[in-house]
Parts: structure tokens; C-alpha cells; sequence
């Protein structure tokens, strides 16, 4: 009996353990990363810019929620949301209840394309076989006409009351202490909604510092940006892979990134031009996968610093 089965058992008893550990506990092991960007003009004080991205909110996840709440005490300058913050159509009321101690600090945000529509149940396997057949995961299509639509739209009027900025296919600024920073958003290029000819022409002169947002990497966008001169880009969307591999990394981004820069600090090039990217890995999951493997949930405080 050992001789038979002992190897194929301990085969399965790893690959339970493995699921037990990515279900049960690192998918609720919410960390903090921090960056160091050198994009501000030399003399202006450092900004603390705090990002959160993917928060895929299911009714119930109160951890996640008294997670994000403490996120308030790193008192940042201000705050960048960059979308999927649903993943229940019931969400909102916990999303907002999570966001509030963070919407008191000024902020900008763009929608993902879990904002817009619900999940489906699928099969997960699906997201390796399309990334093989050169599509991008889970949401790669325009939604299906019979696509759950989530009730985005409280959400959004609860952001810009609180004073944060909507930044889908549109232009805003924050000021800060006398220093002017100026925003770029697309809307979600997952889903197509981005529109980067109603805001192309580069970062604003009279800004101190300019920011491309946009809630999926795809590289028409992430080139779009590079080449009119922004000289960073901030997106989520990747979940850092979700489940990867130790001492390996990401198997796949759910876009067309590669994933050498599918979470963390990289730079991108496009037309002679170099931005730094910051990709967040998220803090949540497809409520039909909730489940993190060698890639814990995450926020990230990100510190601007002078050029050098």
C-alpha cells in the first residue's frame, strides 16, 4: 500500500495543504509595501501617496475592512484608488465603511471593470489556457449583455462628496501645501472603456509633478502615457499574479504586461521616453477565487522624492 500510493498521497496531502494555506490565511494576510520614487522637482518635500487598488469587497470580509481602516494612521498626503473596489453587488455599503477614515485625506481614483459588472463563476483553469491562447483571463471581453451590473454609481457620488477626484478619461489636480500635482486617468482598458485621445497632450507645465492613472497595465495605454512625457504611472488590476510560484514568480498579469512588472516598482519605455510604473498587487480577489499563493494582499505607501 505505501509503495503504491505513498508518493501520489503525499503529492495530494501538499497540494490540500497548499489550497488550506492560500484560502485560509495568506489571502487574508494583508501587508504594506513601500516605494521610493525620485519624480519630484528638486527643493519640493517628499509626498506620501497611499494606493490602494482591487479591493474586490464581499459582504462580510470585516478583517480586510479594519484593515484598511488602520491604513488611515499612516497619514498620507493623499490617497490613489485605482478601481475594482467591488466584487458583491452588495458591497458598497463595506467599501465605503472601509474607505472612510482614508477618504478625510484628499484623493483620485479611477473604476475598474469589477466596479462596473460582477463576477462570473468560471472555471479558474481558464485563466492559464487563455493566457496560452494569447487572450488575458477572467474579463478580457467586453461584458456579456447579461453581465450582473454593480450599483457603481453610489460609490462614486460617495467618493466625490468625500472630495476625491473621478479621474475616468478626464484631467484633475490636488493642491498640497502650495505644490500643484496633476492627474491623468483612463477608464478601464480591460473592459475598453479607455479613451486616451480625450486627454492626450502630456503632463501640465504649470504642475509640479503629473501622474498617469489607470486601473489595467495594458501597454497601449502604459505606451500612451510614457511617450507624451508623464513621468509616473500608477495601476492595479494584476493581483500580482494572485498565485504564484516561490522563488519563481507570476505565471500570469491578465493583461499583455509581462510579468517581470506584474506587481511593485519598474519602469516603462515608449517613443524615446522612460516612466517609472508602479503596479499595485491588491488587497482582494475574484469572490470565485478567494484564494493568494506567494502573493500576499497589499497596499502600497509610495514616497515621491526629488529627482536626483
Amino acid at each position: 500500500m505505501r509503495a503504491r500510493y505513498g508518493v501520489p498521497l503525499s503529492i495530494a496531502a501538499v497540494g490540500a495543504a497548499g489550497v488550506a494555506y492560500a484560502a485560509a490565511f495568506e489571502v487574508r494576510s494583508f501587508r504594506l509595501r513601500r516605494v521610493t520614487v525620485p519624480v519630484l522637482p528638486r527643493g519640493m518635500r517628499d509626498l506620501r501617496v497611499l494606493q490602494v487598488a482591487d479591493i474586490h469587497m464581499v459582504s462580510g470580509q470585516r478583517k480586510k475592512r479594519h484593515w484598511l481602516q488602520s491604513l488611515a494612521g499612516l497619514r498620507p498626503d493623499f490617497v490613489v484608488n485605482t478601481g475594482d473596489n467591488l466584487s458583491d453587488p452588495e458591497g458598497v455599503p463595506e467599501v465605503l465603511d472601509a474607505l472612510g477614515p482614508l477618504m478625510e485625506f484628499p484623493g483620485v481614483y479611477v473604476f475598474g471593470s469589477n466596479d462596473y459588472y460582477g463576477p462570473k463563476l468560471r472555471n479558474p483553469a481558464r485563466y492559464l489556457f487563455e493566457k496560452a491562447q494569447g487572450r488575458h483571463g477572467l474579463n478580457g471581453n467586453a461584458p456579456a449583455v447579461s453581465a450582473v451590473h454593480n450599483p457603481w454609481e453610489p460609490m462614486r457620488d460617495a467618493f466625490d462628496a468625500a472630495g476625491w477626484i473621478g479621474l475616468s478619461n478626464t484631467r484633475g489636480r490636488l493642491k498640497l501645501d502650495g505644490h500643484e500635482v496633476a492627474f491623468t486617468g483612463l477608464d478601464d482598458p480591460h473592459i475598453k472603456r479607455d479613451r486616451y485621445e480625450e486627454v492626450a497632450g502630456g503632463p501640465e507645465q504649470d504642475a509640479d509633478l503629473s501622474i498617469g492613472l489607470v486601473h489595467a497595465p495594458y501597454l497601449r495605454s502604459l505606451d500612451a502615457f510614457t511617450a507624451d512625457g508623464y513621468p509616473l504611472i500608477l495601476a492595479g488590476h494584476t493581483h500580482g499574479g494572485q498565485l504564484c510560484v516561490p522563488f519563481y514568480g507570476a505565471l500570469v498579469t491578465n493583461c499583455d504586461l509581462d510579468t517581470d512588472r506584474v506587481k511593485g516598482l519598474s519602469t516603462h519605455r515608449s517613443a524615446g521616453h522612460t516612466s517609472y510604473l508602479h503596479v499595485s498587487a491588491g488587497c482582494g480577489t475574484n469572490r470565485y477565487t478567494p484564494v493568494r499563493f506567494a502573493c500576499p494582499p497589499e497596499a502600497t505607501l509610495l514616497t515621491l522624492t526629488a529627482r536626483a
